[in-house]
């Protein structure tokens, strides 16, 4: 085994809640996502930390000071600590009206608030406020300069925000989310940013689904119709998206998908998670990984001190499963082994 201990490996609470509710299965409670995390392990290796998402019936936003002291006491007791965090800023989309945007900053203010308190509480060493545009790829079609217009002003009010509280934003590369559904897009709304408090959160499987061009096919990078046999098709297709949207990563989640989309419950259709060792994945984890946790020249570019796996919209049967975590856990050690470090 690797001696590298770092990054640290976290896994996602979220998964419990999203694509879950009365149009499908029941959600999963943050005390048994916290179970099922803190049970893993592989060769005397265990799970480091969690990232949650900041919003019911996970965790109330609105906690006070002793809500904050006793959600530490409890991610604690299962030795864990928390890293990244999900600010619920989806009931004020960025392209809907003045009172909407001012409903997002609203939200995404006490979303860093609460991270800047759990950060000072000694239980979040690192980690960012993950951050959307709360918007569709439809909406923002409708007119892609004013939209990107709107979408810029708002985040750069919103680093403002997270520079305050002495956070960091990261926009979650998703072909669900307007002005952040195409690679070529994304950096267009980072380049246009410009600021050190916003950067990039990569996910392998939603990221896959940019070099397909699912939601803009003008942007994509795989030929239409690419059958997956020569995988240096892949790997080239990889190594552009990489090569311009890296130097802005700042937060990483390792996941597998087969190059298909899915939603379950209230969640759009986006790149579908699939378990670490699903024979019909498409991703050579710990290898394709290395395409963003390595610059140009091969280097560690150490950008986040945590990687995350995120498995949303897996059925309840599926997570209640002890070898489900353990895999997925491997799976981690396998990236940390092939690109981590010794700190």
């Amino acid at each position: 085994m690797s001696q590298n201990n770092f990054p640290k490996l976290h896994n996602a609470t979220w998964p419990g809640i999203v694509g879950k509710g009365p149009d499908s299965e029941p959600i999963i409670s943050f005390d048994e996502m916290l179970e099922n995390t803190a049970k893993a392990e592989v060769d005397g290796v265990k799970f480091d930390g969690v990232d949650i998402g900041l919003f019911d019936p996970h965790i109330d936003l609105e906690m006070d000071d002793d809500g904050v002291k006793k959600l530490v006491e409890k991610v604690s007791s299962y030795n864990l600590e928390i890293g990244s965090v999900v600010a619920p800023i989806w009931s004020g989309p960025i392209l809907g009206s003045k009172e909407d945007r001012a409903t997002y900053l609203d939200l995404l203010e006490k979303s860093c608030k609460l991270a800047s308190k759990l950060r000072s509480a000694g239980i979040r060493p690192n980690g960012i406020v993950r951050i959307d545009t709360a918007s569709s790829p439809e909406q923002w079609a409708k007119d892609p300069k004013g939209s990107q217009k709107i979408i810029v002003e708002t985040l750069k009010e919103a680093c403002k925000i997270a520079e305050n509280y002495g956070e960091k934003l990261a926009a979650e590369g998703e072909i669900c989310w307007g002005g952040m559904h195409s690679w070529k897009t994304m950096l267009e709304t980072l380049e246009s940013v410009d600021s050190p408090y916003l950067g990039f959160q990569a996910d392998m499987a939603h990221t896959l689904l940019y070099t397909m061009g699912y939601n803009y096919p003008e942007h994509r990078i795989l030929p239409e119709g690419y059958d997956w046999k020569d995988k240096s098709v892949w790997k080239a297709a990889l190594k552009e998206m990489t090569d311009a949207l890296r130097p802005w990563t700042i937060d990483f989640h390792v996941a597998q998908n087969d190059a298909t989309v899915f939603g379950s419950g209230s969640h759009d259709k986006t790149g579908r998670h699939c378990l670490a060792n699903d024979p019909n994945g498409k991703l050579d984890i710990a290898e394709d990984a290395g395409y963003w946790l390595r610059d140009e020249k091969g280097e560690l570019t150490k950008a986040f001190k945590h990687i995350c796996w995120d498995g949303c919209m897996f059925p309840n049967a599926v997570m209640s499963k002890e070898d489900t975590w353990n895999n997925i856990l491997a799976a981690l050690i396998q990236v940390r082994e092939a690109h981590g470090w010794k700190a």
